[in-house]
């Protein structure tokens, strides 16, 4: 249970008594009927019944403060009304109709993204995941080129079909299956674990001039596509130096081939100074990829492209049974709403940066502490038993991530050694939440 000490922020939410199966009944329905693959977080695993914001409830009715928003999916608060009394009309009036048939709401949806898209950016093909949409975008740039080669970087994380596992650069991600032809990994821009031994900006930014090296020495010199994450969400976190996109995307474009930003966890105002992860870094891409809080909690992807791009794909039939459905575009066009009109991404940037302050203070209390990285309410720390060696504190990291969970705080972990926490709540979190978060860190940390 929390100590005293450790109230959550005040919520007016009451939520509805739990009337469901038990949790020792739905443990073991899951274990019966579900594949063995899936994953639980937690020794004793936790069973979430109910949402409201940036908070979650379990069948005790015990409240925890979600810093996690359902691996970063949960954009404008879990339930948020405005979001499920649309949904509630459209489904009440149409539920499904795919896009053989015109539908208003996807033109419209279309339209706003496209508004917030800059340059040429204006064209939409819906999915409905994040490996969707990099698998589609894959195959969009080699249908545009007419190359095959794809860079993409170590510690990226892309999705877990079988093409976007090719790109994905984690072995503990990867199964031992074909997949991956044509797909080279670069040098990441990891400041903190930089393979060159050297510190930023002395060392000439070698990992972006590493792509340019990757295409003369593993490929015909001629690419289809380079992708990555804006800030590596999986991967821990690792935020480029300014100047990183714009050495790399110059090689790229160079060699022929087509920038992809996969927003699917920077997009949509997280990173608080700018609606796209691209924009910090001053850059255009050729296509964008998204979603997770594309739609606050649904099941809906998107690929943004230029119409020449796009025309690339209108040579065989491609089709998505589900992409651009009336209820997937409603949820979309209402998370755009909400973002629009409760200013969330000026949210995350306030309240972010007052939370990536607090933690860099703990940083200077707890040694366990190596790295806090990331922007707006898209933040990471890296926990490390050596900060000479930087050996990964990777049960420490557990530790930490069981403690906080007892105290009523939900939070993730990444990178390639597990020893990164990951902290990506819903960008509705305020500034009394911010306080909660640090007060826990500090305490458990200090108990370590």
């Amino acid at each position: 249970m929390a100590k005293p000490d450790f109230a959550l922020p005040v919520c007016q939410h009451t939520p509805a008594a739990y009337t469901g199966p038990s949790k020792s009944e739905v443990l073991a329905l899951r274990q019966q009927y579900l594949t063995p693959a899936l994953i639980t977080y937690y020794t004793e695993p936790l069973m979430l019944v109910e949402g409201h914001m940036q908070y979650v409830w379990d069948e005790t009715g015990r409240r925890y403060l979600d810093a996690f928003a359902g691996i970063v999916t949960v954009s404008v608060g879990h339930s948020h009304p405005t979001v499920v009394e649309r949904v509630r009309e459209q489904v009440g009036r149409l539920q499904h109709v795919t896009t053989i048939y015109l539908h208003p709401t996807v033109g419209q949806y279309a339209e706003r993204l496209a508004g917030k898209m800059p340059g040429d950016l204006k064209v939409t093909y819906f999915t409905n995941s994040g490996s969707e949409s990099n698998d589609l975008a894959l195959l969009t740039a080699r249908q545009y080129t007419g190359r095959f080669d794809v860079v993409a970087l170590r510690h990226a994380y892309h999705g877990g079909s079988q093409t976007t596992m090719g790109l994905t650069a984690h072995s503990t991600w990867k199964y031992p299956v074909p997949h991956g032809f044509g797909v080279h990994h670069a040098i990441p821009a990891y400041c903190y674990r930089c393979p060159y031994n050297k510190t930023y900006p002395s060392c000439d930014l070698q990992c972006a001039k590493d792509v340019g090296e990757v295409i003369k020495f593993a490929t015909s010199g001629q690419i289809a596509a380079f992708i990555a994450e804006p800030i590596m969400g999986v991967g821990g976190v690792v935020t480029p130096p300014k100047e990183y996109f714009k050495i790399v995307y110059e090689e790229v474009r160079k060699a022929g081939g087509l920038c992809i930003a996969d927003e699917v966890q920077t997009g949509f105002g997280r990173t608080g100074s700018h609606f796209w992860g691209f924009q910090n870094w001053d850059v255009v891409p050729d296509m964008v990829t998204m979603a997770k809080g594309i739609g606050n909690g649904t099941a809906l992807g998107a690929v943004t492209t230029t119409r020449e791009v796009a025309k690339a794909m209108t040579s065989r039939i491609h089709f998505n049974t589900f992409g651009g459905n009336a209820v997937q575009a409603t949820y979309g066009l209402a998370t755009l709403d909400v973002i629009d009109a409760e200013g969330i991404q000026a949210n995350a940037a306030k309240v972010g940066g007052r939370l990536k302050a607090g933690l860099s203070a703990l940083a200077e209390k707890h040694r366990l502490i190596g790295d806090v990285r990331g922007m707006g309410l898209m933040l990471g720390v890296e926990l490390v038993r050596d900060r000479m060696t930087k050996e990964p504190a990777n049960t420490e990291t557990v530790r930490v991530f069981e403690e906080a969970r007892k105290r009523g705080l939900l939070i993730g972990k990444g990178g390639f050694y597990g020893n990164v926490l990951r902290i990506k709540p819903p960008m509705c979190l305020s500034e009394a939440d911010a306080d909660f978060i640090v007060a826990v860190l500090d305490d458990i940390l200090g108990s370590l």
